[in-house]
């Protein structure tokens, strides 16, 4: 049951990966961030794949979208500069509430 959320973790960094390429790769124009795009997209379904076969469904998912949205809106403000508004830091915070109890609620 911990690998499975090893995987899932890693799967959802690879999200983050491959968001953050595809905003650089300007509509998949730019060979080098599609590249990265693709190859993190590919690499971040297997991983929750993996997950899946332990780890039910929603847990799973759910955990999954929300490393890769909490990620992406960090990389945004820290990488792009994009505004962090209180409301986006408390939903953030929602965010991150969710998924520690998504996982405190599973086994293993």
């Amino acid at each position: 049951m911990r690998l499975a959320w090893v995987y899932l973790l890693i799967a959802g960094l690879l999200e983050i990966v491959w968001a953050s390429a595809l905003k650089q790769s300007a509509g998949l124009t730019r060979p080098l961030p599609t590249a990265v795009t693709l190859a993190g997209l590919v690499g971040s379904f297997a991983l929750l794949s993996l997950a899946m076969r332990t780890l039910p469904l929603g847990v799973a998912y759910a955990a999954w979208t929300g490393v890769g949205a909490v990620g992406t809106i960090v990389v945004g403000a820290a990488v792009l500069g994009e505004p962090l508004s209180l409301l986006r830091l408390a939903s953030l915070s929602a965010i991150i509430l969710g998924l520690a109890g998504l996982r405190l609620s599973s086994p293993g």
